[in-house]
């Protein structure tokens, strides 16, 4: 079981929102720059790198696809913070 995961998101407000940056990146459209365009967390400045994290750092919705979704596929989840595209980049 991996111990640490290491993603990028994005954060917006809105559910349509994410389904059309879902599509943007299906159609090969680059996540680092989405973040820096759509999301309203401070890591969209660093294209939504969120580095290195433990199991349990993150909300629960969140860390279940950090370290159960597919890795380098977007997921979409709802948090209380909003609607995140997470991308897992690896773990270990």
């Amino acid at each position: 079981m991996a111990a640490t995961a290491y993603a990028l998101h994005i954060l917006v407000k809105h559910k349509e929102i994410a389904e059309d940056i879902i599509k943007q990146l299906a159609k090969g459209a680059k996540f680092q720059t989405l973040a820096k365009k759509y999301s309203s967390c401070p890591s969209g400045k660093k294209g939504g790198d969120l580095g290195e994290f433990k199991r349990g750092q993150m909300v629960p919705q969140f860390d279940k696809i950090a370290f159960k979704g597919a890795i380098l596929e977007p997921h979409l989840v709802k948090t209380k913070f909003g609607w995140h595209i997470i991308k897992v980049l690896y773990r270990t």
